[in-house]
């Protein structure tokens, strides 16, 4: 028997209904309830396939393909990193994601991801916060002032109330780009002029560059006790912000171990130098932050699982409103082994 024809028809999100479903939500919520699927979707880590992210280098950048799934639902995400894009008015970071039913393998939604992978790397960096930085931390440092920064504020302003920022850039208009952006949401905001003078007395560190190469955004006298950093920055092979002296003295989390030895900070290290995987911490069989004097470190590289989380998001929220085309991208002949006689008869 041929399926219903709707079965058929893939809903899209568009970049346009992206922004339009993210306005109808509205941002702080939708950071929220996204932060929401992605801590329930940690909290049953062991129930997902998992790779690491299949990426092709080049001197210019990275493309990567990025795949999950459980009993259930398949996901993969593409995405590149170019950092040099953004001297030819392009985007560093472009992406787009698809969700399928594992029963059939039909496609259940195809989306755009630029746009969401901007609210899902923030809202897992403020889920993460949740349970590694210093109770009522209410400043934070934001050190790369470039498309990621607004949703990291955002994001740690809706799930942990931070309220004062920090703000530095070696590019001082993307510090003022930052500030204009954020300027109606309340928060008490200073421009600073280096990374130093950006992390004095903050309890949160964010560190969120975009430059392919081994940097020190931050050294080691910068950090001090009982600080958190949020680690975003350094995502791939011979990328990294901080100093290799920073990570000797903090506790390690991380999403996937096999990625983030390669990718992240960690990479710096002997690959036996322990870490601790965050989702063990969220269902309660490792302990997070354990002190006021601990420097804890989230050494985030973004792992396929949030991606499968906000697409999981995104499916549930747009199902009901108008912010999504129909695709008709499954082929459907009658007869589901005469796929031929399907062209002979458009003819």
């Amino acid at each position: 028997m041929k399926p219903p024809a709707d079965l058929n028809i893939v809903p899209f999100v568009s970049v346009d209904n992206m922004m339009k479903l993210i306005l109808h939500i509205g941002i702080e919520t939708f950071l929220v309830e996204l932060a929401g699927y992605v801590e329930e979707d940690f909290r049953r880590w062991e129930h997902f396939d998992k790779t690491a992210r299949v990426a092709a280098h080049s001197t210019e950048g990275v493309i990567e393909l990025m795949p999950a799934s459980d009993e259930t639902l398949y996901a993969f995400k593409y995405v590149n990193g170019h950092p040099k894009n953004t001297r030819e008015g392009r985007q560093t970071v472009t992406a787009m994601g698809l969700l399928a039913d594992v029963g059939t393998g039909y496609p259940t939604l195809l989306s755009e991801m630029t746009l969401l992978t901007a609210l899902r790397t923030a809202a897992t960096s403020a889920m993460a916060a949740k349970y590694l930085a210093p109770q009522d931390a209410q400043t934070m440092a934001i050190i790369g002032n470039g498309a990621q920064s607004e949703f990291q504020a955002m994001a740690f302003r809706a799930l942990l109330g931070v309220n004062k920022l920090r703000l530095y850039d070696i590019d001082p208009a993307a510090t003022r780009k930052c500030m204009g952006n954020l300027a109606k949401f309340g928060f008490e905001m200073v421009a600073c002029g280096s990374s130093a003078e950006a992390v004095q007395g903050v309890q949160i560190i964010t560190t969120c560059t975009a430059d392919k190469q081994y940097a020190t955004i931050l050294n080691d006298n910068m950090v001090g006790a009982g600080q958190h950093l949020n680690a975003i920055g350094g995502d791939c092979p011979g990328k990294t912000e901080l100093h290799r002296d920073i990570l000797l003295r903090s506790d390690i989390f991380v999403e996937y171990t096999p990625q983030t030895r390669i990718e992240g900070e960690i990479q710096q290290l002997a690959g036996d130098h322990p870490v601790q995987e965050l989702w063990q911490v969220i269902n309660g069989t490792a302990p997070g932050r354990r002190s006021a004097s601990q420097i804890t470190l989230f050494d985030s590289v973004g792992f396929a699982i949030e991606d499968f989380s906000a697409l999981r998001y995104v499916r549930d929220k747009v199902r009901d409103t108008p912010y999504f085309e129909k695709l008709d991208m499954l082929a459907d002949p009658d007869d589901p082994r005469d796929l031929f006689g399907m062209i002979l008869r458009a003819a």
